[in-house]
């Protein structure tokens, strides 16, 4: 018994993934929009009733590519990171963003499947959110350790904004300030920004030289949420909160 079970369980993993590549490809030559459970049985030679029991509707097979998208981003992320673990916060920084625009050229149909438009008819469910969030969970890590360690530099925040900027920190860093969480979603929203110009063509006649162009990118965001080289100018900044100038709530943050 034991032994079928493993039998049929490796046969399922197998066809599993044999179903996904399909989807893939599928989704590479006409996008998601129009991924069709018929389609892909036809492409693997099944029955359709015989797909369904791996996957009970489109939008099933739809979440299963966006989870290994997310998780694919995630894991080439924290890879990179973890090459660079005990450099500065801004080394940090610039290698996991990186490592985000390489897995995007690398897989440009996945990459539009969790960042291009929406799919018509299609509501992610909220088991995409764990995987979505590896990347930006790993840049408020790196953020988190450079306050303890050099500190982060703070922006001041408009009036406007200070209960939003709160509400945010609550939900998404409740050890960080706001005054570094505002900057911090901006960078992160700016850095899909970055690769999705690239990977769908907008920096064509614009930008050429690429790879360089987006170093020098990334490392202002990172300045603008507040990471600095300790090194720079032979000094450190202080932890957020003990700087010099606007300080407190008038200090300035990033990320």
């Amino acid at each position: 018994m034991s032994t079928a079970h493993g039998v049929r369980a490796r046969a399922r993993i197998e066809v599993t993934a044999a179903i996904k590549d399909a989807a893939r490809a599928q989704l590479a030559a006409d996008g998601a929009a129009k991924l069709s459970l018929r389609a892909v049985a036809r492409e693997l030679g099944m029955a359709s009733s015989a797909l369904y029991r791996y996957f009970p509707s489109r939008d099933d097979l739809l979440t299963a590519l966006i989870i290994d998208a997310y998780n694919s981003l995630g894991e080439a992320a924290e890879t990179a990171h973890d090459e660079v673990a005990d450099a500065g916060p801004l080394r940090r920084w610039t290698r996991v963003c990186e490592a985000v625009r390489g897995w995007a050229l690398a897989n440009p149909h996945e990459y539009a499947l969790i960042y291009g438009s929406p799919v018509p008819g299609y509501t992610a469910p909220r088991t995409t959110v764990p995987p979505a969030s590896r990347v930006g969970l790993l840049l408020i890590r790196i953020v988190r350790d450079a306050q303890q360690g050099v500190g982060v530099a703070r922006t001041p925040l408009a009036a406007e904004l200070r209960p939003e900027a709160e509400r945010m920190a609550a939900d998404l860093a409740p050890d960080l300030p706001p005054e570094v969480v505002v900057p911090l979603i901006a960078a992160w929203a700016q850095l899909y920004g970055l690769v999705g110009f690239e990977v769908f063509g907008q920096f064509t006649r614009v930008v050429e030289d690429r790879e360089p162009f987006f170093r020098q990118a990334v490392v202002h965001l990172a300045q603008g949420v507040g990471l600095v080289d300790p090194h720079r100018n032979g000094t450190a900044r202080r932890p957020a909160g003990h700087g010099t100038g606007t300080g407190g709530k008038g200090s300035r943050s990033g990320s």
